[in-house]
């Protein structure tokens, strides 16, 4: 067995970011760019007025003035005014030819078919967009390395961009071995157990953005896992299998990745749960084996897949550290890291009950895992510990 420390380090040694790819802008929300995006024309590309209002020029602001038409947005017609004239504008339409300013429509008066300004405060440009106050053009307007938020999406879209350079989110595959395994909304059988983990998997996934996601079963027969293996990895640039991974007689999944070109880089990791882990390569594909139990698979999801994830798609990982006070004592033997479901909040971390690996209610209500180092075998209360802050 080797520790967590050496399991993280040797994963991260064998990844690194996917080769980029182009996308429509409107599918690249929550990705990395991989490529410097550069403004390709002036935004605006014309003065705009700011509001509804009169365009004017600001040497005539003590003028009454002659109103001489109206500018619309999406006009595409200019008109021009002269000293001593005024038209109607609208947020968002071009200023005319001859306008430097635009008066709120709230601050004018008119009498005797002329406009007169009731505005101390007005400045030459007030309620004016001018050309390239976005942008402008060849300018960069967002960096390599940069995540795609929805903001990111429209200031894109709103400077004519279509189409960007990406790190792409993983193909992800799924397997769940296990011949005792029967799908929620059925009726059990003596023997059977619903099956979970490709639901929190995938919930898991889904929330990282990934939708390509493949699920596949596997009952408990060497031949029949390599083959779904073989195929699994065919479109996938992730494998995560889900039990079948100890050493017991209907344990085939060490036996079927080597079978399928595998490379083992480790098996067993000084952990509880998840201690079979197993973690191997093929071609730049990675292969995760994940013990059965479900909060095995989701300990061993957030500790290891999710990081190996977040560095295919050129992304930080989701998970945060943070330093706790233990709200009452724990204890546990020692030669093993203990991942504990638990509930974080101010600054307090509390173990919640229904610690054991085939058991999820505990892990559906915590926010955390509490990492109790493999060396120590008591931990008292008010004793600061490292907890993993769960994505929510």
């Amino acid at each position: 067995m080797i520790s967590i420390k050496e399991a993280k380090h040797l994963i991260s040694e064998h990844i690194k970011a996917l080769n980029p790819i182009s996308i429509d802008l409107a599918k690249a929300s929550g990705h990395i760019l991989a490529a410097d995006v550069h403004a390709q024309y002036d935004i605006p590309a014309f003065s705009q007025s700011a509001m509804d209002g009169y365009a004017l020029k600001f040497d005539d602001r003590e003028k009454a003035l002659h109103l001489i038409g109206e500018m619309a947005a999406g006009t595409a017609t200019s008109i021009t005014i002269q000293s001593g004239e005024t038209s109607r504008i609208f947020t968002g339409a071009p200023l005319p030819k001859g306008a430097d300013t635009v008066v709120m429509q709230e601050k004018i008066t008119k009498a005797d078919g002329k406009i007169t300004l009731q505005d101390p405060n007005l400045k030459p440009g007030l309620n004016v967009r001018d050309r390239g106050s976005e942008i402008m053009a060849g300018a960069l307007a967002m960096e390599k390395g940069d995540f795609l938020s929805p903001a990111a999406i429209g200031f894109l879209a709103g400077i004519g961009i279509s189409e960007v350079s990406v790190y792409p989110m993983p193909k992800i595959a799924i397997i769940v071995t296990g011949k005792e395994l029967q799908q929620p909304g059925k009726s059990l059988e003596f023997g059977q157990v619903y099956e979970s983990n490709s639901y929190s998997l995938s919930a898991a996934l889904k929330h990282e953005g990934i939708e390509q996601v493949a699920i596949y079963g596997a009952d408990d027969d060497l031949g029949i896992l390599k083959n779904v293996l073989q195929t699994a990895m065919v479109s996938s640039d992730v494998v995560l299998l889900t039990g079948g991974v100890s050493v017991g007689d209907y344990d085939f999944v060490i036996e079927a990745a080597s079978h399928c070109g595998v490379k083992q880089i480790f098996h067993k990791v000084k952990q509880k749960p998840g201690k079979p882990l197993f973690f191997g390569t093929k071609d730049q594909k990675l292969i995760f084996g994940l013990p059965g139990n479900p909060s095995s698979v989701l300990s061993c999801y957030y500790n290891y897949v999710l990081p190996a994830i977040k560095t295919l798609s050129h992304k930080n990982s989701s998970v945060m550290e943070a330093q706790a006070r233990l709200t009452h004592p724990y204890s546990k033997p020692s030669g093993l890291t203990h991942f504990l479901k638990g509930k974080y909040e101010n600054g307090l971390v509390t173990p919640l009950s229904a610690q054991e690996s085939y058991r999820l209610s505990s892990f559906a209500q915590a926010n955390c895992l509490i990492c109790l180092d493999e060396t120590q075998e008591h931990f008292n209360k008010n004793d600061i510990l490292t907890v993993m802050i769960l994505p929510n």
